[in-house]
């Protein structure tokens, strides 16, 4: 970064999504750029308001910065092996320097700690800090202390500690200092209420081991053995550090607004739970051993969803919070002035049929929670699936939370005939006290009007909705839970017709936004998810060469230190979208799972599907390699 650029506030600031790692203590998550700038931090949870709001703004809406002041030659950037822990590297003529980031799991207060090393020669470094309240709105009143600062405004307070000299410079703390080789510089910033004693010193030594051996211990319990263990480990972790630890609840990503394509209005707050993605990634973490993850969402998920089965919704606030107001926050212009900037989510208010499917398909799965909620599960699944009877001819908005209207999608009655299958095999085997008869013949008339309807015998696809020429991507879904199995003709055709129709580029799109009226101006990136879900498709209709390759070219897109956004813009080349994206994560997890045959989808008797021919044995990923696919990237 430029000195000019350093000094003009006024310029957008954030750097290309895909230039941001996360650091995270389990509750909230900051954003880093490669120039060792946190851009996005909201505290003190994930979806509190940001005090570093820079990447959907300018400087003067708060960030934190720590960089070399002369020019530098080269940056490397990772993650500490099997750790949250980033370690930034910059090169220059003088030396060389290396910024280690972290969130240390917090025991009162939340703290970001930042360490600055010498590794070579004599580095002249700057630190700017720039708090900013509310979203970037509010500029706090700021005063020295003994060994850094505090920030007060209203019931917020953050305190800085450094053994670095500080001093004010055009509303923001500016720190030159020089960092020598086997020498650390030290910055620990921690939040708390304005209302509390200042918080006592943090060892930031003693938080760097225990930050350590906290994520390599939870990484050790990782399951995951086959050909794509690194980007298998990243993604899981990824998808840890977006789990609110409080109430087991895991938010869809850790922003808001970052656009779906640049300058446009698809601008969205994913800093919640959707049911959705909340089951997809429970699924996928037990599927890797993480047992207590699991237990903890499915308490989550029961106090949330507690209460009268018509009142359920496809969005919860992190502590199962129902009020999630949607509004514009006009004082920023957005990133690369992507407007508007939005705060929490009218899709709170929609109905959206196939959750009912991911929740039951969930709790059929996940270990039983304890006796603390004083709710039994069975109970909630069979008042669930007894409303679903009720609700399931009925159109809903779908999947893709489109504004256009309520269609009766072909997705939706897929997953409430899952809702209803998983339920029945849940209650059948725990003997409980469910309406079964009455559900078994609601999941048949489901099949029957699914195929009949959702079907189009000369596009020999599921189409989007009912009676549509239209594609959609979430009919990929149709085989990977096991609605029909995987060599069915139908499902087959479904696949090939994605791939000659929604596929532009190389990556598949959710639908095409040309010709459905999903009540949006603009087009979007490519949905990654989607991607992904077309190799696992590939290989279970048994493609598996296609499939490894196609898996291979989406793995390349993540960043260097293995994240991935909600999208691409294949054009552009660039990621867009909330960043990092769960689904994204999960996509891919599931897509390796498959590869190395540690899942495959179960049919409606409850039974795992035949494996397609041509499967890759047990023998030929066990350990750990991949035989080459005799095509390149």
């Amino acid at each position: 970064m430029t000195e000019s650029k350093r000094k003009s506030s006024r310029a957008l600031h954030g750097s290309r999504i895909e230039d941001y790692s996360l650091i995270g203590d389990c509750e909230t998550a900051a954003l880093i750029s490669r120039e060792g700038s946190i851009d996005w931090l909201c505290w003190p949870s994930f979806s509190s308001p940001a005090c570093f709001a820079a990447l959907l703004g300018t400087r003067d809406h708060g960030f934190w910065q720590i960089f070399p002041k002369g020019k530098v030659k080269a940056v490397r950037r990772e993650y500490e092996g099997q750790t949250l822990i980033v370690r930034t590297t910059f090169e220059t003529r003088e030396g060389e320097v290396c910024l280690i980031d972290f969130m240390p799991q917090r025991e009162k207060h939340s703290h970001v700690v930042r360490i600055v090393r010498g590794i070579r020669g004599r580095v002249a470094m700057q630190m700017d800090l720039a708090i900013r309240f509310d979203y970037g709105r509010t500029v706090p009143w700021v005063t020295k202390t003994d060994g850094g600062l505090r920030a007060i405004a209203g019931s917020n307070m953050v305190t800085l500690h450094t053994d670095a000299p500080l001093c004010g410079e055009g509303m923001t703390t500016r720190s030159n200092f020089t960092v020598h080789e086997g020498e650390d510089v030290t910055f620990t910033l921690t939040n708390t209420s304005s209302m509390e004693k200042a918080p006592k010193v943090l060892s930031v030594k003693r938080a760097l081991a225990e930050t350590q051996s906290f994520w390599r211990r939870w990484s050790s319990q990782n399951k995951y053995t086959g050909p794509y263990a690194d980007a298998v480990e990243r993604s899981l972790m990824t998808l840890k550090a977006m789990t609110y630890k409080p109430s087991g609840g895991i938010v869809a990503a850790a922003t808001t607004s970052l656009p779906e394509r640049i300058g446009g209005e698809r601008n969205w707050d994913y800093r919640y739970c959707w049911l959705r993605d909340t089951a997809f990634t429970l699924l996928i973490l037990m599927q890797a051993g993480y047992v207590e993850e699991a237990v903890e969402w499915r308490k989550w998920l029961l106090r949330a969803i507690a209460g009268a089965p018509d009142q359920i919704q496809t969005i919860y606030g992190i502590c199962g919070e129902r009020q999630l107001v949607e509004w514009e926050v006009d004082w920023l212009p957005g990133y690369e002035n992507s407007k508007p900037v939005r705060v929490g989510n009218a899709a709170v208010d929609q109905f959206q049929l196939d959750v009912f499917g991911e929740v039951s398909a969930a709790l059929s799965r996940t270990p039983e929670a304890e006796d603390e909620i004083r709710m039994s599960a069975s109970s909630v699944q069979a008042a669930l699936t007894d409303h679903l009877c009720k609700v399931w001819p009925n159109p809903d908005e779908g999947i893709w939370e489109t504004r256009g209207g309520p269609e009766h999608f072909t997705h939706s009655k897929v997953m409430a005939w899952l809702a209803l299958d998983r339920a029945i095999k849940h209650h059948e085997q725990y003997d409980g006290k469910g309406d079964v008869k009455r559900w078994k013949k609601n999941r048949d008339m489901i099949h029957r009007e699914v195929c009949k309807k959702g079907f189009d015998k000369k596009l020999n696809s599921f189409v989007q909705s009912y009676g549509s020429k239209q594609l959609d991507a979430s009919c990929l879904r149709i085989g990977m839970v096991g609605f029909l199995p995987p060599d069915d003709p139908r499902f087959v055709g479904t696949v090939e017709a994605i791939e000659k129709r929604l596929m532009k580029n190389g990556f598949v799109e959710r639908y095409d936004t040309k010709k459905t009226d999903d009540g949006l101006s603009g087009g979007e990136g490519s949905f990654l998810a989607c991607s992904f879900w077309m190799v696992t498709s590939l290989w279970l209709i048994g493609r598996k060469n296609d499939a490894r390759v196609m898996f291979d070219r989406l793995l390349a897109l993540r960043n260097d230190v293995g994240l991935l956004s909600e999208e691409y813009d294949p054009v552009a080349k660039r990621m867009v979208g909330n960043f990092p994206q769960a689904l994204s994560h999960i996509a891919l997890l599931q897509a390796a799972f498959v590869m190395i045959g540690l899942w495959v989808p179960e049919t409606g008797s409850g039974k795992k599907a035949p494996r397609p021919v041509g499967r890759t044995s047990k023998r030929a990923n066990g350990d750990g390699k991949r035989k080459p696919s005799g095509r390149s990237r």
